[in-house]
Protein backbone atom coordinates (compact mmCIF):
# COMPACT_ATOMS: atom_id res chain seq x y z
CA UNK A 1 0.00 0.00 0.00
CA UNK A 2 1.26 3.81 -0.66
CA UNK A 3 0.39 6.24 1.14
CA UNK A 4 1.39 10.04 0.32
CA UNK A 5 1.69 12.25 3.51
CA UNK A 6 2.71 15.78 4.20
CA UNK A 7 4.81 17.50 7.03
CA UNK A 8 3.07 19.82 8.94
CA UNK A 9 4.44 21.16 11.64
CA UNK A 10 6.76 18.74 12.51
CA UNK A 11 4.49 15.76 11.81
CA UNK A 12 3.26 13.77 8.95
CA UNK A 13 -0.41 13.57 7.81
CA UNK A 14 -2.30 11.76 4.83
CA UNK A 15 -1.77 14.25 1.88
CA UNK A 16 -5.55 13.45 0.54
CA UNK A 17 -8.89 11.71 1.48
CA UNK A 18 -7.50 8.75 -0.22
CA UNK A 19 -4.32 8.24 1.69
CA UNK A 20 -6.52 9.09 5.30
CA UNK A 21 -8.86 6.67 4.36
CA UNK A 22 -6.02 3.74 3.33
CA UNK A 23 -4.03 5.19 6.85
CA UNK A 24 -6.89 4.59 8.85
CA UNK A 25 -7.58 0.91 7.54
CA UNK A 26 -3.92 0.12 9.66
CA UNK A 27 -4.60 -0.94 13.15
CA UNK A 28 -3.75 1.28 15.69
CA UNK A 29 -0.31 0.05 17.52
CA UNK A 30 1.24 -1.78 14.10
CA UNK A 31 4.78 -1.06 13.37
CA UNK A 32 4.64 -0.07 10.07
CA UNK A 33 8.29 0.36 7.62
CA UNK A 34 7.92 3.38 5.40
CA UNK A 35 10.16 4.09 2.49
CA UNK A 36 10.75 7.94 2.11
CA UNK A 37 10.63 9.43 -1.33
CA UNK A 38 10.32 12.93 -2.03
CA UNK A 39 7.62 13.32 -5.29
CA UNK A 40 8.49 15.62 -7.70
CA UNK A 41 6.74 19.20 -7.73
CA UNK A 42 3.61 18.33 -10.24
CA UNK A 43 2.78 22.18 -10.41
CA UNK A 44 6.10 22.87 -11.87
CA UNK A 45 5.80 19.52 -14.14
CA UNK A 46 2.44 21.54 -15.64
CA UNK A 47 4.50 24.66 -16.12
CA UNK A 48 7.58 22.56 -18.00
CA UNK A 49 4.23 21.40 -20.49
CA UNK A 50 2.85 25.49 -20.55
CA UNK A 51 6.38 26.25 -22.07
CA UNK A 52 6.44 23.46 -24.45
CA UNK A 53 2.96 24.64 -25.45
CA UNK A 54 4.08 27.89 -26.11
CA UNK A 55 7.47 26.97 -28.40
CA UNK A 56 4.74 23.96 -30.21
CA UNK A 57 2.55 27.61 -31.32
CA UNK A 58 4.92 29.15 -32.69
CA UNK A 59 6.63 26.33 -34.34
CA UNK A 60 6.39 26.04 -38.23
CA UNK A 61 8.03 23.39 -39.45
CA UNK A 62 8.72 22.99 -43.24
CA UNK A 63 6.12 21.40 -45.36
CA UNK A 64 7.96 17.91 -46.17
CA UNK A 65 6.37 14.07 -46.96
CA UNK A 66 7.37 10.51 -46.27
CA UNK A 67 6.19 8.04 -49.27
CA UNK A 68 3.65 11.04 -51.05
CA UNK A 69 1.63 12.07 -47.53
CA UNK A 70 2.15 15.26 -46.16
CA UNK A 71 4.28 15.42 -42.71
CA UNK A 72 2.24 16.66 -39.45
CA UNK A 73 3.33 18.77 -36.87
CA UNK A 74 3.29 16.66 -33.97
CA UNK A 75 3.15 17.87 -30.39
CA UNK A 76 4.92 14.48 -28.92
CA UNK A 77 7.34 14.54 -31.68
CA UNK A 78 8.27 18.02 -30.93
CA UNK A 79 8.92 17.73 -27.15
CA UNK A 80 11.08 14.71 -27.58
CA UNK A 81 13.34 16.64 -30.32
CA UNK A 82 13.37 19.34 -28.01
CA UNK A 83 14.48 17.27 -25.15
CA UNK A 84 17.33 15.62 -27.39
CA UNK A 85 18.53 18.88 -28.35
CA UNK A 86 18.46 19.97 -24.46
CA UNK A 87 20.98 16.80 -24.23
CA UNK A 88 18.47 14.32 -22.39
CA UNK A 89 18.77 11.54 -24.63
CA UNK A 90 19.82 7.86 -25.23
CA UNK A 91 21.57 6.91 -28.71
CA UNK A 92 19.65 3.57 -29.77
CA UNK A 93 19.85 1.12 -33.16
CA UNK A 94 16.15 0.96 -34.72
CA UNK A 95 15.41 -2.62 -36.07
CA UNK A 96 16.69 -1.11 -39.46
CA UNK A 97 20.15 -0.62 -38.12
CA UNK A 98 19.34 3.72 -37.86
CA UNK A 99 21.25 4.96 -35.20
CA UNK A 100 19.51 7.86 -33.49
CA UNK A 101 18.71 10.02 -30.57
CA UNK A 102 15.77 8.47 -27.85
CA UNK A 103 14.74 11.19 -25.93
CA UNK A 104 14.61 10.51 -21.78
CA UNK A 105 11.71 9.61 -19.57
CA UNK A 106 10.62 12.85 -17.75
CA UNK A 107 8.26 10.44 -15.64
CA UNK A 108 8.17 11.63 -12.14
CA UNK A 109 10.00 8.08 -11.30
CA UNK A 110 12.69 8.83 -13.57
CA UNK A 111 13.77 12.13 -12.77
CA UNK A 112 14.63 14.01 -9.64
CA UNK A 113 13.20 17.51 -9.18
CA UNK A 114 16.59 18.82 -9.34
CA UNK A 115 17.40 16.91 -12.44
CA UNK A 116 13.55 18.05 -13.96
CA UNK A 117 14.87 22.07 -12.84
CA UNK A 118 17.75 21.49 -15.30
CA UNK A 119 16.17 19.89 -17.96
CA UNK A 120 13.53 22.63 -17.88
CA UNK A 121 16.16 25.78 -17.85
CA UNK A 122 17.80 23.63 -20.85
CA UNK A 123 14.41 23.21 -22.55
CA UNK A 124 14.05 26.70 -22.32
CA UNK A 125 17.22 27.44 -23.96
CA UNK A 126 16.81 25.58 -26.91
CA UNK A 127 13.15 27.10 -27.12
CA UNK A 128 14.50 30.30 -27.14
CA UNK A 129 17.73 29.87 -29.96
CA UNK A 130 15.37 27.32 -32.11
CA UNK A 131 11.89 28.95 -31.95
CA UNK A 132 11.15 31.59 -30.29
CA UNK A 133 14.11 34.09 -31.25
CA UNK A 134 12.72 37.15 -30.83
CA UNK A 135 11.48 36.52 -26.86
CA UNK A 136 14.19 36.52 -24.10
CA UNK A 137 14.32 34.01 -20.89
CA UNK A 138 11.84 37.12 -19.04
CA UNK A 139 9.29 37.31 -21.73
CA UNK A 140 9.20 33.26 -22.03
CA UNK A 141 8.65 33.20 -18.19
CA UNK A 142 6.36 35.72 -17.94
CA UNK A 143 4.19 33.46 -20.98
CA UNK A 144 4.26 30.85 -19.23
CA UNK A 145 3.27 32.50 -15.64
CA UNK A 146 0.01 33.91 -17.29
CA UNK A 147 -0.88 30.48 -18.82
CA UNK A 148 -0.24 28.39 -15.40
CA UNK A 149 -2.22 30.57 -13.55
CA UNK A 150 -5.67 29.89 -15.44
Amino acid sequence: MEINLVKHAGILVPATDQDAEKLARVKSGRLLSVEMKEKRNSAFHRKFFSMLNVGFEAFEPPEAEHRGMPAQKSFERFRKDVIIAAGYYDVVSTITGEVRAEAHSISFAKMTQEEFEKLYSNCCNVLLQRVLRNYTRSDLDEVVDKLIRY
